[in-house]
């Protein structure tokens, strides 16, 4: 794996003081800043073009809930359960998830920069059309994760399981997945010289491409 790129943390002050996500209806604008929300449940909701500013979000499950066109920057996900989840068509910008799950998410057609995933459960993820801009996936599950049309731009994968992630139909050039593990990805044949991938790697898709390897 080459030296890490520089990814933005997001801006947050310390000594947040406790708020409630559902103030977020109080405001006509739908915008929630400077505050920290713990142990908390927000499920099955559907709210669009939400704002979130400076967050940080501890122990809270969003179970089935879409907050499509979210805007969100400078927020924190710390043992969150968000699976079946949408931040579909969002702007997410100075974004950490650690140690969360996002089982069956929904990023497709979002803008993500400056995103991290640290030790999460990312399998049966939808990256359907998004673009990923400075993202790194570190330490994670993304089993059967969907890229496929999407656009990246300095995008890592270390250290994660990607076996039947599908690539299909999505720019590699310099992407290493030379430290994650996997069975089988689904990639366009045309596409594979994009990827930087280990020795061992590479016999594996040789065998995809029907080749035999003699010793």
């Amino acid at each position: 794996m080459t030296k890490k790129m520089k990814i933005e943390r997001p801006k947050i002050p310390v000594g947040l003081q406790s708020i409630d996500f559902y103030d977020i209806y109080e405001d006509e604008d739908r915008y929630l800043s400077n505050g920290q929300i713990e142990a908390a449940r927000i499920d099955n909701e559907e709210i669009e073009q939400v704002i979130l500013s400076k967050v940080v979000f501890k122990n809270v499950t969003f179970i089935n809930t879409a907050l499509r066109k979210i805007d969100m920057t400078d927020v924190h996900f710390e043992n969150c359960d968000l699976s079946n989840a949408s931040f579909s068509e969002g702007l997410i910008h100075r974004v950490t998830f650690k140690e969360c799950k996002l089982t069956g998410f929904d990023f497709s057609k979002a803008n993500l920069g400056n995103v991290t995933f640290e030790n999460c459960v990312v399998n049966m993820s939808d990256f359907v059309e998004a673009r990923l801009k400075q993202v790194r996936f570190e330490a994670s599950s993304l089993q059967s994760a969907n890229y496929s049309d999407s656009s990246f731009h300095k995008v890592e994968f270390d250290q994660c399981n990607i076996d039947d992630i599908d690539f299909t139909q999505t720019i590699h050039k310099g992407i290493d997945i030379s430290t994650c593990s996997f069975d089988r990805i689904n990639v366009a044949l045309g596409n594979l010289a994009g990827f930087e991938i280990s020795p061992e790697q590479a016999i594996g898709f040789a065998t995809m491409l029907g080749l035999k390897i003699k010793q």
